[in-house]
């Protein structure tokens, strides 16, 4: 009866895994200035083996996503009441990603299961929490449909699919562009390798990016001193219309 036990025990603890990520980043920290017009990262990688794969097994394949910090978003949508275009309906998104990428190695319908995309929240539409929103507004999912174009057209949220080398099912690399628009915080970096749709190891980095220079100045002082941001800001938008009206009067002369 005891060895029983024991071999149930010993059959139900897993096996360790045999294929692991061994990743880096070209950099960990990215600055913004007041010239940041983006960066890109160089995100590379390697798979390392206690044992050759079983035979049998389909093919190696990688996925890297960078997901900026979430918050919380209200999306509208415009409908046209008596030929005016209004606000006429809105679904407030639990939390949504400023920026989301993904790169994988081939198309994610060939390379992904949807159970795993659920259980790790690889895709774009699994990263936006949005719970009840089906009770404000009729066609709630045409919001969300909304709010991924929108961010796509801005660069926000980028969906490349055969952009991660892999050679010899070993080396592996991607370059990840971040636009200009970036958001102060932390960027989280995961890389997953997968085999039969599975996802068998799985990894995670971090990005830090951080308003610098004068860029950081004006930030903290809109942050605590609003008051005095406010009143700086009018003096600023002053002496620029009384330069641009001299400017003008100089060019008539």
């Amino acid at each position: 009866m005891i060895r029983l036990v024991l071999l149930l025990l010993v059959l139900a603890v897993p096996a360790a895994a045999q294929e692991q990520i061994v990743a880096g980043l070209s950099q960990n920290r990215v600055s913004i200035t007041a010239d940041f017009e983006g960066s890109e990262i160089l995100i590379y990688g390697a798979v390392k083996r206690d044992t050759p794969p079983p035979a049998g097994q389909g093919p190696l394949e990688v996925i890297v996503t960078v997901q900026g910090p979430s918050s919380p978003v209200t999306v509208r949508r415009k409908d046209r009441v008596a030929g005016i275009w209004l606000n006429n309906a809105q679904v407030r998104v639990d939390s949504a990603p400023s920026f989301y990428a993904v790169a994988t190695t081939g198309p994610l319908t060939h390379i992904l299961s949807d159970t795993e995309n659920l259980r790790h929240g690889i895709t774009i539409e699994r990263v936006i929490r949005a719970v009840g929103i089906t009770d404000e507004a009729d066609q709630a999912g045409d919001f969300l449909v909304g709010l991924q174009r929108v961010r796509t057209q801005e660069g926000r949220y980028r969906v490349l699919q055969g952009k991660v080398e892999l050679t010899e099912e070993t080396l592996f690399r991607t370059d990840i562009e971040l636009p200009a628009n970036l958001t102060e915080g932390e960027y989280k970096v995961r890389l997953f390798l997968l085999r039969d749709k599975r996802v068998i190891a799985h990894q995670e980095r971090v990005i830090g990016v951080r308003k610098e220079g004068l860029e950081r100045w004006i930030f903290n002082l809109a942050q605590e001193e609003p008051l005095l941001y406010g009143l700086l800001s009018l003096v600023l938008a002053a002496v620029s219309g009384w330069g641009a009206s001299a400017a003008f009067r100089l060019v008539r002369a």
